[in-house]
């Protein structure tokens, strides 16, 4: 029986892996599109729709923590070939899109480059708990 001061234990995990170079804005930047990416394409992970007290309507959020990682370029590019070979849902930032602004010049550069050239600075996740840990080894807790 869960209490309501019981925390919840999901069996899956939604983790962004950001490259520990990236400026602040970059991070918050990166984190926001990989995200978005999740929610659009996995309904399972979004909850019920928010209400004030007034009535007021929000739209639903994910229904579980998104938890942040950071590592080296290395990181990202192992952690890149793991949620590959685990066919894990995933979403990537790379290097090219901060110089572009919008979202069709966003797909081209990432098409316009081998899956292994990519210069990765982001990469969303979404799967088993235990899964996605190990396609995160190597990396640590965002501080």
């Amino acid at each position: 029986m869960t209490t309501e001061n019981t925390p919840v234990r999901f069996d899956t995990k939604i983790a962004v892996l950001l490259r520990d170079d990236l400026e602040p804005w970059q991070r918050l930047n990166v984190t926001a599109f990989l995200v978005s990416g999740l929610g659009s394409e996995l309904p399972e992970v979004i909850g019920e729709p928010y209400a004030d007290a007034d009535g007021t309507p929000y739209l639903p959020m994910f229904r579980q923590p998104v938890l942040v990682f950071e590592g080296a370029k290395e990181t990202l590019t192992a952690a890149h070939g793991r949620a590959l070979s685990r066919s894990l849902p995933r979403s990537v930032f790379t290097s090219d899109l901060f110089a572009t602004g919008n979202d069709q010049d966003n797909r081209a550069a990432v098409a316009a480059t081998p899956r292994d050239q990519l210069d990765l600075v982001g990469l969303a996740v979404y799967g088993p708990r235990n899964a996605v840990d190990k396609v995160l080894k190597g990396a640590r807790m965002h501080p």
